[in-house]
């Protein structure tokens, strides 16, 4: 499948799923109640784009001014995050204060509420789709300069939250220590007896949402039915085969999680590092989902927090997450204009056949659904 027809499917439906955080506790700050006033007399926090601070070489002295940028829930092997944000620093001389990069995205959500009104409070946002949309009335609205470039399926209107990379769910596995995996069914054999971890809570991180619905499919279910995932972890448990822990790099590499389910991007990354490491994309059963990025309304440093949305929206910003094997938002229309390196796109997976994207109402039910089985199912 080609990059646009990856567009064409997701655009069918609103795209779903995974990114994760939590701000660890700090001194009770107060932070700048809304920020400097903006050329057009507005209050940083209050900018719906860069035209408010009178263009964009304002926006970036006044995010300069403040100098810093709280980010949350960002893996530096995550979607080449580590790359991304070490380039914003490099280009702005801005601070970006990285905190907890291996939380979920409930903890972001629930780092905002805990440190409101703190200067460590986390400044934006990246969300799997059942956190994101559960929680828009914490964003601030915002267009970047190239909102017209990314499709209407990936954005709300107004700017409150706007897609910026998606993939593919995945089964990564070190080849040295366990049988090839063929489809979702081996993990249930003996071979695989304490071996198999999910990336995260499916009740608060998209990644192992994401994962407990291909396992669903593959099981029989579907977008609207995702019992039979929960049954199969189920099994999973009982069989001895399912690890109550979270896979790290550090995990995958000393062997302790030695299969994992997980964003194809996020397990391709330990390829790099890991020769024996191993990613299989279902065919039959492919789910693909973007993350929501979204401006904290309450945001300690609402110029920086602009800024950034600025530049992960850039041809810059775009092709930094390709990179990172990722498709970005605006890959489509770079790749017809020439601005998406030809090398990278090139490298960005493709699946053959039907994938599957949860609408949000579906996410909705399946989220309802998780919330009141999964802890049983799992212990």
């Amino acid at each position: 499948m080609t990059i646009s027809l990856l567009s064409r499917i997701l655009s069918c439906t609103a795209a779903a799923v995974l990114a994760a955080g939590a701000v660890a506790c700090a001194p009770p700050e107060k932070g700048d109640s809304g920020g400097a006033e903006t050329e057009s007399g507005v209050k940083a926090a209050e900018a719906t784009s860069a035209a408010d601070f009178g263009g964009m070489d304002q926006l970036v002295e006044a995010a300069k001014a403040e100098g810093q940028l709280n980010v949350i829930a960002l893996p530096p092997d995550w979607a080449n995050y580590g790359a991304i944000i070490k380039a914003f620093s490099d280009k702005y001389g801005i601070t970006v204060n990285s905190a907890q990069p291996d939380a979920s995205s409930q903890d972001e959500i629930n780092a905002a509420n805990q440190q409101k009104g703190r200067s460590t409070a986390p400044d934006v946002f990246d969300l799997g789709q059942s956190v994101a949309l559960a929680n828009t009335a914490m964003f601030a609205p915002y267009k970047v300069e190239t909102f017209d470039e990314i499709p209407a399926a990936f954005k709300d209107p107004d700017g409150t939250w706007v897609n910026d990379y998606g993939g593919y769910m995945s089964i990564g596995f070190d080849s040295s220590k366990v049988p090839p995996v063929t489809g979702v069914n081996d993990l249930l054999k003996p071979e695989y007896q304490g071996k198999v971890a999910l990336n995260g809570d499916p009740t608060q991180a998209g990644a192992a949402f994401s994962g407990v619905l291909m396992v669903a499919l593959s099981q029989g279910g579907s977008a609207d039915d995702i019992a039979p995932g929960v049954e199969f972890f189920r099994k999973l448990k009982e069989a001895g085969n399912f690890l109550p822990v979270d896979p790290t790099p550090a995990t995958i590499e000393s062997g302790q999680t030695p299969v994992v389910i997980d964003w194809n991007y996020t397990n391709a990354a330990e390829t790099k590092k890991l020769p024996s490491w191993t990613v299989v994309v279902p065919p039959e059963h492919a789910v693909a989902g973007y993350y929501y990025q979204a401006i904290n309304k309450d945001a300690p440093h609402p110029a920086a927090a602009r800024l950034w949305q600025e530049f992960l929206y850039s041809d810059e910003g775009q092709n930094l997450f390709a990179e990172g094997g990722v498709k970005p938002v605006r890959a489509d229309t770079m790749q017809a204009d020439g601005t998406l390196d030809p090398a990278v796109a090139a490298a960005l997976p493709v699946v053959d056949g039907q994938v599957t994207v949860p609408t949000p109402e579906q996410t909705e039910k399946a989220s309802t659904y998780l919330a009141e089985n999964w802890a049983a199912a799992v212990g």
